[in-house]
C-alpha cells in the first residue's frame, strides 16, 4: 500500500518510457522504486519538451505520486 506521507528528494534517473503524444512518461531511479511519473511541463528545457527512453536526467520528485505511481516529478533536467 502506498504511503500518504509527503516526501521529496533529488536524484539521477533514467527515462524508462516517454509517451510524446500524451506528454508524459516514467523515470527510474533507486530513490523512486516502481517508477516516477513525469509530465512534459516539468522538463527544464526551451522549445518543445520531450524525453527519450534511455536518456539520463536529474530528477526532483515528490510523493505521493500520480496516476498509479508512488512518485511524481516536480523538475526534470535533461543531461547533455
Amino acid at each position: 500500500m502506498a504511503s500518504t506521507e509527503h516526501r521529496t528528494g533529488e536524484t539521477d534517473a533514467v527515462v524508462r518510457e516517454w509517451r510524446a503524444e500524451d506528454g508524459w512518461g516514467v523515470l527510474d531511479s533507486a530513490e523512486t522504486p516502481g517508477g516516477c511519473w513525469a509530465h512534459f511541463s516539468h522538463i527544464a528545457a526551451d522549445g518543445y519538451r520531450e524525453l527519450h527512453a534511455g536518456q539520463r536526467v536529474r530528477l526532483e520528485w515528490e510523493s505521493p505520486g500520480q496516476d498509479g505511481y508512488d512518485f511524481r516529478a516536480v523538475l526534470v533536467v535533461p543531461r547533455r
